[in-house]
């Protein structure tokens, strides 16, 4: 019913930025609170940032003052711009959505995962 795609993601070297996009199409009605999370190997999957259609943001302490969460609602779209990345951010970061479809119900759907790998 909805679909999320993530782009973005890649090889970067401490210090770097990169900027992930998730986009969202299907029968959607309306898609209320959008986040990111991550995993890495081993290790469970863990929230890194939400924000809400209003444009109220909520981020893990740490990526606190280094990543910033956005959306274009228009675009039914969102971003995460990583900057001064460091190697423990390496991780397959997942796009989340909480949307309301063209029948009225709600639901929450997941992407497919973009690689972040940060390396010198």
């Amino acid at each position: 019913q909805v679909q999320l795609v993530e782009s973005g993601g890649g090889l970067v070297q401490p210090g770097g930025s990169l900027r992930l996009s998730c986009a969202a199409s299907g029968s959607i009605f309306s898609i209320h609170v959008m986040g990111w999370y991550r995993q890495a190997p081993g290790k469970q999957r863990e929230l890194v940032a939400t924000i809400t259609r209003g444009g109220s943001t909520n981020y893990a302490d740490s990526v606190k003052g280094r990543f910033t969460i956005s959306r274009d609602n228009a675009k039914n779209t969102m971003y995460l711009q990583m900057n001064s990345l460091k190697p423990e951010d390496t991780a397959v970061y997942y796009c989340n959505a909480w949307a309301t479809v063209v029948s009225g119900s709600a639901y929450n759907y997941w992407g497919q995962g973009t690689q972040v790998t940060v390396s010198s």
